[in-house]
């Protein structure tokens, strides 16, 4: 299955306060997500994180790392599913969820694998364990330099709790280690032409003097529940996608010591198809690397969570461009909610379905498919060879309207609808095995088609199934308007 949409997610330093604070306004999604969020810090810290983002001061990321550990990762990983909500309420579905470091934790939970409170409390058992070992005390130094130079620099200074932490791009490798290594790694590097950034980061993450840590880890997250993933996730640390059996508990344990191969990432995933890499997170980091990794190529990347040149979040100018390429929904089109329950307030509706969206789906396919089977006729048994074929299906009764017009102006309101050029949607094209129109949708543009020509209720015995194409839709509207007026003539 062709891959076009990455949906990324930040690691360390991943956060804008004041972008966040402005999205929060027009986006009702952050705030569910910083509801739920608040809830479990609440219960596990005895604080509401929200009350240090939203407060009177504003809260930037230096801050946040001088408050307890937790608060600053917490507050990476709520902002990036907070963005990743939104995004899906807009109706972006991307093909691959991708983590970069603590960013992984945030596309297993948006990816079905935890839910959001197990997350919270992931992320925060990922501080407690690294706080609880004595004789950490490191950081993470950022070099304006290649993976395999650096690891020469490294060989240099000898020292075994020293290690390359993540491969940004082939200028910018993020270092791991003690403080008084680290300042000698400076040193050297400024001799080298080597320039050193220091990462906003509480602790030296993916090193080898994390390891006593990891086994602490696992068997904490062993015992949450872990789900089927309903969407694939790509590791830039596993260089893999994870697969359904997969212990998620281990691997997100060794994360602690394995480098975060982002480069290869990012390659790997162009070479597949992707075009479109969107940023769910703060200050576009992984937005400049992507952009600078596949530069000269088609491949777009669009940011979020970060302020434009008119103090506005990016999230919007990104949901234009999405809408645009046909890869969310256009701006007014109705919602799921909407069609289905327009009374109950969207916020309240995305809730439910982000809980309970999995099950009713499941329920009603169970029930279609029960349906089904007792409605369909038993397959009459074959006619002899001698017997003349049956003869082809009657056309649709004439109701005075010209069919080819019908067929137009179907033709034309599923091209708007799902943002496709009309030309395929041809009479015979099959919508969701050729277009990939899922069965949802077609619901939603049926009724559409029923409002526009004012067609009846459908009968009890309707089955969806029977018109998966322009063609049996342009019958349906036509024999529809035939049975409706001579109804009224009747009458």
């Amino acid at each position: 299955m062709a891959q076009n949409t990455a949906l990324l997610f930040p690691g360390q330093g991943g956060f804008d306060s004041e972008a966040l604070r402005a999205a929060k306004e027009s986006y009702p999604q952050i705030r569910r997500v910083f509801e739920q969020i608040d809830a479990e810090t609440q219960n596990l810290f005895a604080r509401r994180i929200t009350d240090t983002l939203f407060g009177q001061e504003k809260a930037d990321l230096g801050e946040l790392l001088a408050d307890d550990p937790w608060v600053s990762q917490v507050a990476i990983y709520a902002a990036g599913l907070a963005a990743y909500e939104t995004l899906a309420a807009q109706g972006f579905e991307p093909d691959v969820l991708v983590g970069h470091s603590l960013g992984e934790i945030t596309a297993l939970v948006a990816a079905g694998a935890f839910s959001v409170e197990d997350g919270v409390r992931i992320v925060a058992q990922r501080v407690a364990v690294i706080q609880r070992q004595q004789g950490i005390d490191g950081r993470m130094l950022a070099l304006t330099a290649g993976a395999d130079r650096v690891r020469l620099l490294l060989d240099l200074v000898g020292e075994p709790l020293l290690a390359v932490a993540t491969e940004n791009h082939d200028e910018q490798t993020v270092v791991s280690g003690p403080d008084k290594v680290l300042d000698r790694v400076t040193a050297i590097a400024r001799q080298l032409g080597i320039n050193a950034i220091a990462i906003d980061a509480p602790f030296p993450f993916h090193t080898p003097a994390l390891a006593p840590a990891a086994p602490e880890f696992a068997a904490y997250v062993r015992k949450l529940d872990q789900h089927p993933l309903r969407r694939p996730v790509y590791s830039p640390i596993l260089q893999r996608y994870y697969e359904p059996d997969d212990a998620l508990a281990d691997l997100l344990a060794e994360h602690f010591v394995k480098p975060v191969r982002f480069a290869t990432a990012v390659r790997h995933l162009q070479q597949s198809g992707v075009t479109t890499f969107v940023e769910a997170g703060g200050r576009a980091a992984l937005t400049k690397l992507v952009t600078r990794l596949t530069q000269g190529s088609d491949v777009r990347a669009l940011s979020t969570l970060v302020l434009d040149g008119g103090g506005r979040p990016a999230l919007g100018a990104t949901l234009e461009v999405l809408r645009e390429a046909g890869l969310a929904r256009a701006a007014g089109a109705p919602t799921l909610g909407g069609l289905l329950a327009p009374a109950v307030p969207a916020d309240v509706f995305e809730a439910y379905w982000a809980k309970h969206g999995d099950d009713v789906l499941t329920y009603v396919r169970d029930e279609l498919a029960a349906f089904q089977r007792e409605n369909t006729p038993a397959a009459a048994p074959a006619a002899p060879a001698e017997t003349a074929a049956a003869p082809a299906a009657a056309p649709a009764a004439n109701t005075g309207l010209d069919r080819d017009e019908v067929f137009a102006a179907l033709r034309a309101l599923y091209a708007e609808a799902l943002e496709y050029p009309e030309e395929v949607f041809e009479g015979g094209v099959q919508l969701e095995a050729e277009l990939g129109v899922d069965s949802v949708k077609q619901v939603e543009l049926l009724s559409r088609v029923s409002e526009r020509y004012g067609l009846p209720p459908r009968a009890s015995g309707f089955r969806l199934s029977h018109y998966n194409t322009m063609d049996t839709i342009a019958d349906f509207v036509i024999a529809e308007l035939n049975g409706a007026r001579e109804h009224a003539g009747a009458a």
